[in-house]
């Protein structure tokens, strides 16, 4: 059975720092693209960032370019999120999905993405 577990989030202040993790199990990991996508507070799910199965290709938003990375550890099932010099408007529910499809994903498309989990929240506020 497939399982995407978040853990990481919490409250920091402007200007901080927090690495997310995201423990898959149930599929094999490593053949699958992966996102990092983000739900504020009445709004929709927004993609943040994904990266391919092997680690080596990555995208991020606009809103993320420079200061979020994401990476995988396929010996260990996981994946990241580091998260630098964060802002209050990163304030969200942040949840990690796995593509529908193994091998190849349409890049930065949110649809390409049809498992998820139920998500850390991270709070930036002084």
């Amino acid at each position: 059975q497939l399982q995407l577990v978040e853990s990481g989030g919490g409250l920091v202040h402007p200007g901080g720092s927090l690495r997310l993790s995201c423990a898959a199990s149930g599929f094999t990991f490593s053949i699958y693209g992966m996102t990092w996508a983000r739900q504020a507070p009445g709004k929709g799910l927004e993609g943040v960032s994904d990266i391919d199965m092997s680690g080596s290709k990555e995208n991020y938003s606009d809103s993320v370019k420079g200061r979020f990375t994401i990476f995988r550890d396929n010996a260990k099932n996981t994946l990241y999120l580091q998260m630098n010099s964060l802002e209050p408007e990163d304030t969200a529910v942040y949840r990690c999905g796995r593509a529908a499809r193994s091998g190849w994903y349409r890049v930065g498309d949110l649809s390409a993405f049809n498992s998820w989990g139920q998500g850390t929240q991270v709070t930036v506020s002084s």
